[in-house]
């Protein structure tokens, strides 16, 4: 997808995944940066721990506590901070890292176009409470729907995400406990579902997904996990997380380059990954 993208654009560019410990996520950083390249984009389990590696950090990091996209930056002859991309001639020696969050609206954006979602009002039922699962709650609950239902294998870590929530936006109902009417919209921001043979990631005897209008999963390979296969005979309305991974993706380059992604080749080269062709 950012390929496709980096080619679309002309860029002499190139995407590379690298496999990184926890315990050499600082030394990763500092070299990308001693390198020079343009930036990065980090998953899981590294989103919050970079929050505390990076030079600095915008708005959208601070606002929902994790970054998924790091730029590095130099300063231009005003002492204004620039992405590399803005630089013709050799870079400067003063240079830094700064982290932002693509996915927060990212999911949003998807939600909105994958399930036509309208959020705010809506009874919304979020599986996960860990990295993503705050993320994606707290973005939600920005919308400001009525009610929203928190539900974590461990209940501490749902209570304070659920308490996040009440302190910023009070307006919004907030539980750690299955609802026993009908919700809106069921969004797993759990990993089960990832691996060949994982079932679903709730009980349906708390739970029956019919009593779910829309079932959003973030996980997009494989393209339709055993939750959304149960969600759609069901007779949910479903989508998973390719929407998701193309927006954040597509606002990353941007942050890096300065320009517009061309979003629909980076598109169709994700659907073709994803999918095949």
């Amino acid at each position: 997808m950012q390929n496709a993208g980096m080619a679309a654009l002309g860029l002499d560019w190139r995407y590379l995944a690298f496999e990184v410990r926890p315990e050499d996520l600082r030394a990763a950083i500092e070299g990308a940066k001693a390198m020079r390249f343009m930036g990065l984009n980090l998953t899981v389990p590294h989103k919050v721990a970079a929050m505390t590696l990076v030079d600095a950090l915008d708005e959208s990091a601070v606002k929902w506590g994790a970054i998924n996209t790091i730029r590095f930056e130099a300063r231009d002859p005003q002492g204004r901070w620039q992405p590399f991309q803005y630089f013709s001639g050799p870079l400067p020696d003063e240079v830094r890292s700064q982290g932002f969050n693509t996915d927060a609206d990212a999911i949003v954006h998807a939600l909105r176009d994958d399930l036509d979602m309208k959020l705010a009002g809506a009874r919304i039922l979020l599986l996960g409470a860990g990295g993503a699962g705050r993320v994606a709650a707290l973005r939600l609950a920005a919308e400001l729907p009525s009610e929203m239902f928190l539900i974590n294998r461990t209940a501490d870590k749902a209570e304070g995400v659920a308490e996040e929530i009440r302190e910023r936006f009070p307006q919004v109902k907030t539980s750690t406990s299955f609802p026993e009417a009908k919700v809106d919209l069921l969004v797993n921001a759990t990993s089960v579902g990832l691996k060949r043979g994982d079932g679903l990631p709730l009980d349906e005897e708390l739970f029956p997904l019919q009593r779910a209008a829309a079932v959003y999963d973030m996980i997009y390979r494989p393209a339709e996990t055993t939750l959304l296969k149960v969600a759609k005979a069901a007779g949910c309305r479903t989508a998973n997380g390719t929407g998701m991974l193309l927006y954040q993706g597509a606002r990353a380059l941007e942050l890096w380059t300065g320009r517009s992604a061309p979003e629909e080749i980076m598109r169709d080269a994700l659907v073709k990954n994803v999918y095949g062709d």
